[in-house]
């Protein structure tokens, strides 16, 4: 069995709902919207949800924040960054950046999983000048490119 990363995670605010997997196979955990009182979100409209959470990641990894796809295809409800990104020293609380992207307003309700939450492994690169790119059979073909 491979070893777990052990992620500390702190309740920052009453209410909160530690992250869970949905099932056996999820690569991500959901996360939960930490609200006092049901938040509406109208069309086009941007909203900061927080989730209650915040962590301590080992230096080796970062946390990635995604939409959850159901809410974003049923409801247009996703990230207004696309992916958050959580560094291994930020300490505060994760707050997911929501936006509507729909025609309708969408109401979050305490606890509703708004978000998930996938940990990577981080590798710190090392930029190198330099006057030649090797090359490689793609070249410099960009969008669209490699074909439909």
């Amino acid at each position: 069995m491979k070893s777990q990363a052990e992620i500390q995670i702190k309740m920052v605010r009453s209410g909160a709902v530690p992250p869970r997997y949905g099932s056996g196979g999820a690569a991500g955990l959901d996360l939960a919207a930490c609200l006092e009182e049901p938040l509406t979100v109208a069309p086009g409209a941007r909203a900061m949800v927080p989730t209650g959470l915040a962590m301590a990641l080992p230096s080796r990894l970062v946390a990635l924040v995604f939409a959850r796809s159901g809410l974003a295809a049923r409801h247009g409800l996703a990230l207004a960054n696309g992916v958050g990104v959580v560094d291994s020293d930020y300490r505060g609380e994760v707050i997911c950046a929501m936006i509507n992207l729909a025609g309708d307003p969408y109401t979050i309700e305490p606890g509703d999983r708004i978000a998930q939450v996938v940990f990577v492994p981080v590798e710190r690169a090392r930029m190198v000048l330099t006057e030649d790119l090797p090359p490689s059979g793609r070249g410099e073909g960009g969008f669209g490119s490699t074909g439909r």
